[in-house]
């Protein structure tokens, strides 16, 4: 797994760790995709969901077609059209008119069987998702679709009886628990392979509060420190320089 797989932080070495909470994305996901289903994977940032999707879509591939979209900005039903235009690498200038665009969409994704993996779902409105949900209601499209994002795309969905009715699964992502932090973090970059546990536990408690990508971030603080002081192991002096840079 590259280095940007862990969100904004350049970090050799670093290894996807099979979590409790990425094993259950693996089977919901595929679960999910088998039935032609939509799901929510839902939680707060940093703490794995994307990666964990990633991860479980490319095992898939490449018997199964996906194709991944994400928002930055709340878009607009016609931006989520243009959005799945790219996505589907559709030839041509997209169409004007919305009755057209969406007969186009349809045609397109009955050719065969696709996943969209949705990813930063908390910016769609009702109209953005409903737009998902009236390309997935076509029988021909054969359509599964992987929400994911933060609690706002959760409430979202819920607010919207149409929409939450149709979701297959709900997937609630939290932080590692601090038993969960001493059994994955070991395993999550060599840094930290033969650290001592209290001081893993002392890493969590003072500053990566179980959140997946702040443990990124300080594992890549805590590797400058060790170059840097010539040491072979993490201790808590070396730790606290770290965290001053977190601050």
């Amino acid at each position: 797994m590259t280095a940007a797989t862990y969100q904004y932080v350049d970090l050799p070495d670093a290894s996807v760790v099979t979590t409790r909470a990425l094993l259950t994305a693996r089977e919901n996901i595929s679960d999910t995709v088998a039935a032609r289903a939509m799901m929510c994977i839902h939680g707060g940032a940093g703490f794995g969901k994307t990666l964990a999707v990633n991860t479980c879509l490319r095992a898939l591939e490449p018997g199964e077609d996906v194709r991944k979209i994400t928002f930055r900005a709340r878009p607009t039903a016609r931006a989520v059209r243009y959005e799945l235009f790219t996505a589907l690498d559709l030839a041509g200038e997209p169409p004007r008119h919305p009755s057209e665009f969406d007969r186009l969409l349809k045609t397109a994704l009955a050719e065969r069987p696709r996943t969209f993996l949705v990813d930063e779902a908390q910016w769609l409105n009702g109209e953005a998702f409903e737009c998902f949900r009236y390309l997935w209601d076509e029988p021909s499209t054969q359509l599964a679709i992987i929400f994911v994002g933060g609690e706002g795309c959760h409430t979202v969905l819920r607010r919207e009886p149409m929409l939450s009715s149709r979701i297959f699964i709900w997937q609630h992502f939290t932080r590692l628990t601090p038993g969960e932090v001493l059994e994955v973090i070991p395993l999550f970059h060599p840094v930290w392979a033969d650290a001592v546990p209290d001081d893993i536990a002392f890493a969590d408690q003072h500053a990566a509060h179980g959140n997946f990508r702040a443990w990124a971030q300080l594992t890549a603080h805590t590797r400058t420190a060790l170059t840097r002081t010539g040491r072979s192991r993490v201790d808590q002096e070396l730790l606290r320089w770290a965290f001053s840079r977190l601050a």
